[in-house]
C-alpha cells in the first residue's frame, strides 16, 4: 500500500518530486526521466506512470533553469522511441496468445481490448495519437506488434509520435509552465493531463468496438 500511495502522490505532485530530485542528485534526474518514459511506454504493466503531466513539469522546470532542454528532450525522446521499439518487439513475440489472456494484477485486459478496438479503427495512425493517450500509449505498440505491423512502418509512426509528443508537450511546460496562474493552478493542470486524454481514448476504443461489432454483424 506504501508503494501505491508513492505513487498516486508522484503522480499528483511530480512537479515537487522532480524538483526536489534536481536539487538532491543533479544530473541524475536525467537517468530517473529516461527509465520512467521507458518503462510507461515499454513494459505493458505499467501504464499508470505519469506521461503527458511528466513532460510539461519538465518543460517547466528547464524553464526554471533547473534542466537543459535540449538534454531534457533527446533523453525523453530516446526513452520514448526505445519503449515504444520493446513494447512492440514484446507483443510481436507473443502473438495471439495475447488473447487469451485475462484480467490480472499484471495484465490489464480492459486496456489492451481498448488500445486494439482502437488500433482496429485506425491502424498505424494509432501509434501516434496514442502518445497523448494515457494507458492506450502504453498498449498501442504492444497491439501493433500482436498484429504483425511491418516493424519500419511501425518505426516510422513510432518516431513522429514520439517527437510529437515529447516536443510538443515539454516546449508548452518551458513557456507557459512558470506563468502565475499556471504554477496556482498546477495541479488542476495535471488532473487535466491525466483525465481529458483517458477520456478522449476510452471514448475512441468504445466508438472502434462499437463499429467492429457492427461489422462483424
Amino acid at each position: 500500500m506504501e508503494i501505491v500511495q508513492f505513487l498516486i502522490d508522484f503522480i499528483l505532485h511530480v512537479d515537487k518530486h522532480l524538483e526536489a530530485f534536481v536539487v538532491a542528485y543533479g544530473p541524475w534526474v536525467y537517468a530517473l526521466l529516461f527509465l520512467i518514459v521507458f518503462v510507461e511506454t515499454g513494459v505493458v504493466v505499467m501504464p499508470f506512470l505519469p506521461g503527458d503531466s511528466l513532460l510539461f513539469i519538465v518543460g517547466a522546470l528547464c524553464g526554471a533553469g533547473f534542466m537543459s532542454l535540449p538534454l531534457a528532450m533527446a533523453v525523453l525522446l530516446a526513452a520514448a522511441i526505445l519503449g515504444d521499439q520493446c513494447n512492440y518487439s514484446i507483443g510481436r513475440h507473443l502473438g495471439p496468445k495475447v488473447f487469451q489472456w485475462e484480467d490480472s494484477r499484471w495484465f490489464n485486459r480492459k486496456a489492451f481490448d481498448q488500445a486494439h478496438s482502437f488500433y482496429e479503427r485506425y491502424g498505424g495512425v494509432t501509434i501516434i495519437l496514442a502518445r497523448f493517450m494515457p494507458f492506450i500509449r502504453t498498449f498501442a505498440p504492444f497491439v501493433a506488434g500482436v498484429a504483425h505491423m511491418e516493424r519500419s512502418r511501425f518505426t516510422l509512426f513510432n518516431v513522429l509520435g514520439a517527437l510529437l509528443w515529447v516536443v510538443g508537450i515539454a516546449t508548452a511546460g518551458y513557456f507557459f509552465g512558470n506563468l502565475e496562474w499556471v504554477r496556482n493552478n498546477l495541479e488542476k493542470i495535471i488532473w487535466g493531463l491525466i483525465l481529458v486524454p483517458g477520456l478522449i481514448a476510452i471514448l475512441g476504443a468504445w466508438r472502434a468496438g462499437r463499429d467492429s461489432a457492427k461489422r462483424a454483424a
